[in-house]
Formats: C-alpha cells, sequence, structure tokens
C-alpha cells in the first residue's frame, strides 16, 4: 500500500462527510479541497544584492521539502533602481502529498512557534476561497539553521481552494487545523 499523508487520510475520511452535512452538498465532488499551496518570498534588497536571491531560494527549498525557482522583474521601475528581467524574489508551489505534509507541518509546529501567537487573522480571504497568509520570520520552521542565516525575512503563504465562498473555505481550512483567532 502506498503512503497516503495523515491529514489527507483525516480529510477523506472525517472532513468531507461534516462539509457535506454542513453546507447540503448533494455530493463529494462539491466539497471544496485544497488544490495548492504557494508560498512566496520578495527579496526586496536584491537590487543591490545578487546573493540574497539565491539565499531565499535555498531557503525556500529546504521550507518545502520541494526545488523553489527565481522570480524574475516584469517591468523597469527606475525608483528602486530595478531593471526588467532581475531575479527580485523565489517562490514554490507545492501539490499533492507534498501540499499536506507541509500543511501538518505548517499548523503543528511551525505556527506553535511564532512569538506571542493568539491565532492568524480570518480577514486574509479574497473573496473566491482562497487564503494568503504572511510570515514575518522564515526561522519558525524546524528546517531553518539559526547559525547559517544571515538576514531574517519574510513569506506568504497562499491556499487555494475548489470552495466557492469564503465561509466554505474558513470551514475546510479550519477543519485541516488552521488556528484561527476569533472562531
Amino acid at each position: 500500500m502506498s503512503y497516503i499523508p495523515r491529514l489527507k487520510q483525516k480529510y477523506n475520511e472525517e472532513f468531507v462527510p461534516q462539509l457535506m452535512e454542513k453546507f447540503q452538498y448533494k455530493t463529494k465532488m462539491q466539497v471544496p479541497k485544497l488544490v495548492k499551496i504557494c508560498l512566496n518570498q520578495g527579496v526586496g534588497a536584491a537590487t543591490s544584492d545578487k546573493k540574497l536571491v539565491d539565499t531565499a531560494v535555498e531557503e525556500m527549498t529546504l521550507i518545502a521539502g520541494q526545488q523553489a525557482v527565481h522570480t524574475i522583474a516584469k517591468k523597469s521601475v527606475s525608483n528602486f533602481k530595478l531593471r526588467e528581467g532581475m531575479p527580485i524574489g523565489a517562490r514554490v508551489t507545492l501539490r499533492g502529498e507534498r501540499m499536506y505534509e507541509f500543511l501538518d507541518r505548517l499548523v503543528s509546529i511551525a505556527l506553535p512557534r511564532v512569538r506571542d501567537f493568539r491565532g492568524i487573522n480570518d480577514k486574509s480571504f479574497d473573496g473566491r476561497g482562497n487564503y494568503t497568509l504572511g510570515i514575518t520570520e522564515q526561522i519558525i520552521f524546524p528546517e531553518m539553521n539559526i547559525d547559517k542565516i544571515n538576514k531574517i525575512t519574510g513569506l506568504d503563504i497562499t491556499f487555494v481552494t475548489t470552495a466557492q465562498t469564503d465561509t466554505e473555505a474558513l470551514e475546510l481550512l479550519k477543519l485541516l487545523g488552521m488556528p484561527f483567532k476569533n472562531q
């Protein structure tokens, strides 16, 4: 038998029936599910120091467990000394089993390590069932070695779901273990 992540198995066995009952879905195909998790890190100081982008890619690869890629500037902005085609950040998209494993690590290990943590904001939905979470320090992830980090940077994590409304997406993410403040 092949490996199934703990969170995915729990979703299929427990959360799908709960969501079907709560939102009165007729089939399992209507139940919202997590499609992908996108991690994004912009490196503003990369215009002056090119090595910062390479460091960001290495850190994102460690955090996600999957190779990250450079993001390239689409436009030139003279005020920021930015030229078109310059690398200015790092990103990675997780799907399938890696996505569930990352979510499990984020919820059970990384978020509780945030200083003065009281839950995440439930207002960061985009109106179409997607949620974005900003993390100010990448050192909350256990994969990061604090001694090797030269600069503390943050990253954005976007959870893309098939939910039609924000309330459906909120309920799905709550069941998956996201610690929301006002719930």
